[in-house]
């Protein structure tokens, strides 16, 4: 013992990247390079202080906008409500152009302007948003009918606590239209604008369309307030602060809650977990590859995304010594780190409280957690993809993983099903095992073959120390997809070569809807109905009996999760008969 610990080479070579590889260390003045299969790894490691990171969230020019929007809105509240000198002056430049208004009216135009006024009315605002509502449900946009919801009975709870403290009569004029409830802030025009600026934001891709359905509902909103005000029932201020008003509770509410950089509106067919990497997103990537890691990067392309639901899997292709080469790399946002949570959430109400069901605080923190599950998963000898890093896009948004990337590798539902495979992938299952370490989400698309050998990847889920129930669900899984394009008996021949006939008992005992990936139930219900064969009962056969195991865990934070979600649909449910039934003020 000489008290010198090791050196960095002697840490990598202690570290087994794969059979087609070998790794290599450098120093470049203070830079560290580690180069891999002819990748070359390096670059600045810190970003400086103060330096904006690769893909900053700025306040930009609509945002500005609004925001003086708001501070308008609340200087003119004060102005009125809390200064008699600027109410007097308000009031007194409200009534001045509702007198010049009143004294040009016509027959003809006021018989106008109350048939104008029935797009203010109950009937026409609920049918808007009725027709919002279900334009959101057929395309199944859940998080945007929550914001939408969300956005009417808020303003309307808002609207109701302070109309009445308010308490502005309507205007000294002749009144010639329909009016009810005090007049300040105008809760129609309010209504009405927060109506469109939803519909907006929720139906209408961001880019020009978007901006066109802003500019008409801007003029319109324009055009029936001088309607209200020229029928006498409004003052000015009235409806401009109603009107920014119901758009400053949608822009916020969305904004917010679902913005279009995590929540993109697209029409095409596709999960909503998959952002965009196109445009500054797309640009700021390859930005931070190159700053953080060191890497050239010549294209990003989405890749797998039928199978992937959680993150945003992105292949690169960089510049390597012996040409282009390609490595993997997931996006993880904040959407992703909120899905999670409501799966995570949904799972304990439905099927109880499962040990390893701990939801993150952060997408730093999510992100960290697959790095380290992908570094012991290799310590472990688990055949996997290496990892080389995390990247930071934004901080706590968005972050990009960089793995491996197993070129001319195919998924094992695609791949010849021979001993040799069947062997490796129970083999690998064997190291979990061994390194007390569970996977959790085994199905088709995360088992990879490449010349017979059995590669793991999506790591996400996985845990460290799980419960044996959960290694034994771990076996079954592996299982039951090498038998969905294979011969159960053979599967459970060769699985007795690396597990007693107890183990692979309990694993299926163990089985249930619950413990079985999605992609490997619909193989299970298409096996069934092409070939009449249960695998789960074949295999519960082809072993010795053992009783279920149940995971069915009522606990006291179950039951309270349970009554708290019955208690909130029940709640939405009556908020949304009663906003659709017209009551209170929205």
């Amino acid at each position: 013992m000489n008290g010198r610990g090791p050196t960095d080479r002697e840490l990598l070579d202690g570290i087994e990247l794969g059979p087609r590889v070998a790794p290599a260390l450098e120093h470049v003045g203070e830079r560290r390079e580690v180069r891999f299969a002819g990748i070359r790894f390096g670059g600045r490691w810190r970003r400086p202080s103060g330096t904006p990171a690769p893909l900053p969230r700025p306040l930009n020019m609509s945002g500005r906008l609004w925001l003086v929007a708001a501070v308008s809105m609340m200087f003119m509240w004060l102005s009125i409500f809390l200064w008699p000198a600027l109410a007097d002056w308000w009031t007194r430049r409200d009534h001045a152009l509702l007198l010049w208004l009143t004294n040009i009216r016509s027959d003809a135009a006021t018989a106008f302007a109350r048939r104008a006024q029935f797009l203010f009315d109950d009937e026409a605002r609920r049918a808007l948003r009725l027709g919002c509502v279900l334009a959101l449900v057929i395309f199944r946009r859940w998080r945007h009918l929550l914001a939408a919801l969300g956005s009417f009975f808020a303003a309307g709870a808002i609207l109701n606590f302070l109309l009445p403290g308010f308490g502005r009569p309507r205007p000294f004029v002749e009144i010639a239209g329909r009016w009810l409830g005090p007049a300040h802030p105008s809760a129609v025009v309010a209504g009405l604008t927060l109506t469109l600026v939803v519909a907006g934001y929720s139906l209408i891709p961001e880019g020009r369309w978007r901006r066109r359905w802003f500019v008409f509902s801007a003029s319109t909103i324009a055009v029936l307030s001088l309607v209200q005000m020229y029928l006498g029932v409004d003052h000015p201020t009235d409806d401009m602060v109603g009107a920014l008003f119901g758009a400053a509770v949608g822009v916020t509410v969305f904004r917010l809650f679902v913005p279009d950089a995590s929540f993109p509106i697209s029409y095409a067919r596709g999960r909503k977990a998959h952002l965009d990497i196109t445009g500054a997103r797309g640009a700021a990537i390859e930005r931070a590859l190159r700053d953080q890691l060191g890497l050239e990067v010549l294209e990003t392309k989405l890749v797998g995304l039928e199978s992937s639901a959680g993150s945003t899997p992105i292949r690169l292709t960089v510049a390597g010594e012996g040409g282009d080469m390609h490595l993997f790399a997931k996006l993880y946002a904040t959407s992703h780190l909120r899905a999670d949570r409501w799966y995570k959430l949904a799972r304990r109400i439905l099927y109880g409280s499962l040990e390893d069901e701990v939801r993150f605080a952060s997408v730093s923190r999510l992100v960290e957690y697959e790095d380290y599950m992908l570094r012991i998963m290799r310590d472990a000898g688990v055949p996997s993809a290496a990892p080389f890093g995390i990247v930071e896009l934004t901080p706590e948004r968005e972050y990009l993983i960089v793995t491996e990337f197993f070129d001319n590798a195919r998924e094992l539902g695609d791949s010849e099903i021979t001993g040799a495979v069947i062997d490796n992938a129970l083999h690998a299952i064997r190291r979990l095992w061994d390194g007390h370490l569970a996977h959790r989400d085994l199905k088709p698309a995360n088992v990879m073959v490449l010349d017979e050998a059995v590669q793991l990847i999506d790591m996400a889920f996985g845990t460290a120390r799980p419960t044996p129930w959960r290694q034994a669900v771990d076996l079954a899984n592996m299982m039951l997809t090498l038998a969905l394009h294979g011969e159960p008996e053979r599967v459970y021949r060769r699985a007795l070569l690396q597990f007693a006939p107890e183990d692979i008992a309990e694993a299926f005992a163990a089985t249930k809807g619950v413990t079985v990936p999605s992609q490997v139930r619909h193989g299970l219900r298409e096996r069934k109905r092409r070939d009449g064969l249960d695998l789960i009962e074949e295999f519960r056969r082809l072993a010795p009996e053992r009783k279920p195991i149940s995971i069915q865990r009522w606990n006291a934070q179950r039951v309270r999760l349970t009554v708290a979600a019955l208690a909130a649909a029940a709640g939405l449910v009556w908020l949304a008969v009663q906003n659709f039934r017209g009551a209170g003020f929205l």
